[in-house]
């Protein structure tokens, strides 16, 4: 379980100073909840974030131990570190947007043709509760030609969740190499 501090004060000095001993500054927040500043361990947070196997990971902060998901996060211009995140508490049965992961699995027949598969999202736009969402979308891009893709329509939603993304964008796609 990720373990971080309450922070008392909740301005500019404070935080520089907090992000210089290696803290990630954190807001936790959800609707009809009490507002939560937070501070992790930077090396602490990215280990707890790659290795976490469903959507939402366990977080201690003080004395309240919540479930929480990543709503936003804001990485530095010139190295890339993230400097700040936005956990949103994963409350049981409210409707929300999510942002599920798309995992790709296999080889596409079209790189054999000279092709390049092409991942344009990353992440997909959900609506529904929390208990409904899949951990991530695993596509199989095995049956990929040249000049095809994987349109969002072409996924399936699980019950009670609606995809938020337009259904006429690509999400990964197999093109000719230059």
């Amino acid at each position: 379980m990720l373990e971080g501090i309450v922070r008392e004060s909740i301005g500019k000095r404070n935080a520089k100073q907090l992000k210089r001993d290696g803290y990630l500054i954190a807001n936790i927040y959800a609707h009809g909840v009490e507002n939560i500043n937070a501070a992790f361990k930077r090396g602490e947070f990215v280990r707890t974030v790659r290795n976490k196997e469903a959507l939402t990971f366990p977080v201690k902060v003080g004395d309240k131990e919540i479930n929480v998901f990543i709503q936003e996060y804001q990485l530095h211009p010139v190295n890339g570190d993230v400097t700040h995140v936005d956990l949103r508490i994963a409350v049981p049965g409210q409707v929300t947007n999510f942002l599920v992961p798309v995992v790709t699995h296999g080889t596409p027949i079209g790189l054999k043709n000279k092709g390049v598969l092409v991942m344009s999202k990353k992440r997909l736009k959900v609506r529904g509760a929390i208990e409904d969402m899949p951990a991530k979308f695993d596509l199989n891009v095995e049956p990929l030609e040249r000049d095809a893709s994987i349109l969002v329509r072409d996924i399936e939603v699980p019950a009670n969740c609606k995809m938020m993304d337009r259904p006429d964008v690509a999400i990964c796609g197999v093109i000719k190499a230059k």
